[in-house]
């Protein structure tokens, strides 16, 4: 990754390659769909004290309630993980579904967790209507925004190719809006394509034919953190796709592009799949953990679809 300052980083101890392992057999329904099955468990609020924030102004309560609502589903989503990829449905955002869980254990970890930020969801929803709030902006507030490394109208330029022995690529992302839950970019390419991200930096939609990484980073990423999720072709969704396991083994201020940058380096293993057969895959990824934004991507795999070097090089900022 291309440097001009030496990096301030904390590594990790040594790596802690274990699989998650097997878990609970679970599937996610948005609630109130109804036809649950018996054994769900419904996620009862644990009751919070609206007073605890009623001091709170209405962007601090807004921003909370999105904290809140997007560690919900990752709390979920790794709950379904370690049993394999069963998710039905699950609402995130200012419109939070809360999940029911099938087969999850009405006295385990991840309920107990649950049950405590839905109780908190509730009693911010107090404070906000006690304080007459205005509905919550689509856009990030102004002052989350000035926080980021990046803004509306800066290209980010990438070189990228499948091996070093290739000549390498140049593509531009042009990042066109900052939003409460995502981050999106045009490709500097004919044809009106969009891609967009979510602030740890999962990939949620992109030209078909693109890598992506989904369900893959949580925010916040912390030394020695371990991670699951999914790198698949986008528009390829019931084709060959690979499981991956990461783990955190760097943090820490960088300056890469001329910008600076607080990164996180996670280290990839996993499983290319498809209809023929399994190979393994490995490699690391590298964002921005305030934006989520790519600074660096390799990926190693026999699979030549699996098979990337993607660079940030240069940021050229916006009008």
């Amino acid at each position: 990754m291309p440097s001009r300052t030496a990096p301030t980083v904390h590594r990790a101890p040594a790596r802690l390659r274990s699989a998650l392992g097997a878990g609970l057999a679970v599937s996610l329904l948005a609630a109130g769909l109804g036809g649950c099955a018996t054994r769900a468990v419904d996620v009862r609020a644990a009751p919070a004290n609206p007073a605890l924030f009623r001091g709170w102004d209405c962007a601090r309560i807004d921003d909370e309630l999105d904290r809140v609502q997007q560690r919900a589903a990752d709390v979920a989503y790794a709950v379904d993980e370690r049993a394999g990829n069963n998710i039905v449905a699950l609402g995130i955002g200012l419109a939070v579904f809360w999940p029911v869980l099938l087969g999850m254990r009405p006295d385990g970890p991840e309920s107990h967790e649950l049950a405590q930020l839905k109780g908190r969801f509730e009693a911010l929803r107090v404070a906000r209507e006690f304080r007459a709030c205005p509905p919550p902006t689509i856009d990030l507030p102004a002052d989350r925004a000035a926080a980021l490394p990046v803004a509306v109208g800066d290209r980010l330029v990438y070189e990228e190719r499948a091996s070093p022995r290739d000549a390498p690529q140049q593509s531009t992302l042009r990042l066109t809006a900052l939003r409460r839950e995502e981050i999106e970019f045009r490709l500097d390419t004919p044809g009106d394509q969009t891609w967009r991200q979510d602030l740890a930096g999962n990939v949620l939609a992109a030209p078909d034919g693109s890598l992506v990484w989904r369900r893959l980073l949580r925010n916040p990423l912390e030394l020695g953190q371990v991670l699951a999720g999914e790198i698949v072709l986008a528009g390829d969704e019931g084709g060959t796709r690979a499981r991956v396991r990461g783990q955190v083994v760097a943090v820490g201020p960088q300056t890469v592009a001329g910008r600076r940058f607080d990164v996180a380096v996670i280290e990839l293993f996993g499983d290319v799949s498809s209809a023929e057969n399994s190979t393994r895959l490995d490699g690391a990824i590298v964002v921005d953990r305030a934006s989520g934004v790519l600074l660096r991507l390799d990926l190693r795999s026999a699979q030549r679809p699996f098979q990337l070097q993607r660079r940030l090089v240069r940021v050229d900022a916006g009008p």
